[in-house]
């Protein structure tokens, strides 16, 4: 990992790969304070001597830096198929950047990073908020000399920083892409990371958020995520492929007293739940799903409407059919509210949710077209 300090002459860094900013004191929406914030980030292409051939791109709740691969990091990407030479984010042309959001476990400054002593912040780390994350998204474009984006794209909570973004900061973005994610959380989704949340907190490891250096509330962190799975596919995508079926030689009758064997969706979700809690930290995906309950686009600032009408960035706006997370209604309803005829671009797929990572390519031409790449 490359670390950087700020400047406004040049990047120097590498043609990909990951890297870490080491920014100053933090104040947070809420109140809370940081006397030091690092954002992790990776980057593909070069940028040029005008730093105006820049692209912004912005993870999901889970998601890391890591959206497509590299000569650094060879792995695929969340991203794929959309980033690189020749794909629709051409990297021949574009310097594209994808930082870890604040609060997260990937590199940027979270809740399992230490304090000044040494120690994990844990149940000390602040209350933070989509604005929080953005503003820390602005040190590190300030760090690069970037002083506007081309475009700022983001699907899910990636979207909702993208809204953020062109709402708080519109000399700074030229266009902006949100995909499978409306102006605000609403109340079901309010709703399912209340539950995910209290899954996690009421986990007898979670010891009130102070858990590291013993066990980890990794139950409570699994159940969270089988809440959230559910919620990223569709109906008829899960019953396509697990049905009634039980798992391998799993009977689900098989104990005249206690049930035992499992179905195949259970099996899943456990298989799910557990690769999550191997990868990720539970108080980031509690802070993290508390800053997504707070995404709204107008608070603080008047009517939705009105907000959203004083949008300067160019749109590309985009939903999966089968949503039942972010409904596609909820794309329209923003696309509706910004200046002009903005078209919303419907991602066909029968995954659900997770259409927009496993199906982005087909609005690859869109997306190219409608924000200037």
């Amino acid at each position: 990992m490359t670390t950087i300090t700020p400047q406004r002459s040049g990047t120097g860094l590498a043609d990909g790969g990951l890297h870490s900013l080491r920014t100053g004191a933090f104040d947070f929406e809420s109140g809370g304070h940081l006397p030091a914030v690092d954002i992790a980030y990776e980057t593909w292409g070069t940028l040029n001597a005008q730093k105006s051939n820049a692209v912004l791109l912005l993870h999901a709740l889970t998601g890391s830096t890591h959206v497509a691969s590299s000569s650094e990091i060879p792995e695929d990407g969340w991203w794929e198929g959309m980033v690189g030479p020749g794909r629709p984010i051409d990297t021949d042309t574009w310097f594209v950047v994808a930082p870890n959001i604040l609060g997260g476990c990937y590199g940027t400054t979270g809740p399992s990073s230490l304090d000044p002593d040494g120690t994990p912040w844990g149940s000390r780390f602040p209350f933070t908020t989509i604005r929080d994350s953005v503003r820390a998204e602005v040190r590190l474009a300030d760090a690069l000399g970037i002083e506007r984006w081309q475009a700022v794209i983001g699907g899910s909570m990636g979207g909702a920083r993208a809204l953020e973004w062109a709402a708080t900061y519109p000399e700074r973005v030229a266009g902006m892409g949100v995909i499978a994610c409306g102006a605000h959380s609403t109340a079901e989704q309010i709703a399912f990371a209340q539950a995910q949340i209290q899954a996690i907190t009421l986990d007898p490891n979670f010891r009130g958020g102070d858990y590291y250096g013993g066990p980890t509330p990794d139950g409570g962190l699994g159940i969270a995520r089988k809440i959230a799975h559910i919620t990223y596919r569709s109906e008829p995508d899960i019953g396509e492929r697990f049905g009634r079926k039980p798992q391998l030689d799993e009977d689900p009758f098989g104990d005249p007293v206690c049930r035992h064997g499992r179905y195949q969706i259970e099996s899943y979700l456990d298989y799910q739940a557990a690769k999550l809690a191997k990868r990720f930290d539970a108080n980031s995906y509690r802070v993290l799903t508390e800053a997504l309950m707070s995404h709204d686009v107008s608070r603080g600032r008047g009517a939705e409407s009105s907000v959203l009408a004083e949008i300067e960035a160019a749109p590309f706006i985009a939903a999966v059919e089968s949503d039942r997370l972010y409904f596609p209604v909820q794309s329209e309803n923003l696309a509706r509210q910004l200046p002009g005829e903005v078209t919303v671009h419907m991602i066909d797929s029968a995954v659900g949710h997770d259409g927009f990572l496993t199906d982005m390519e087909q609005l690859g031409e869109a997306l190219r077209r409608d924000l200037g790449l």
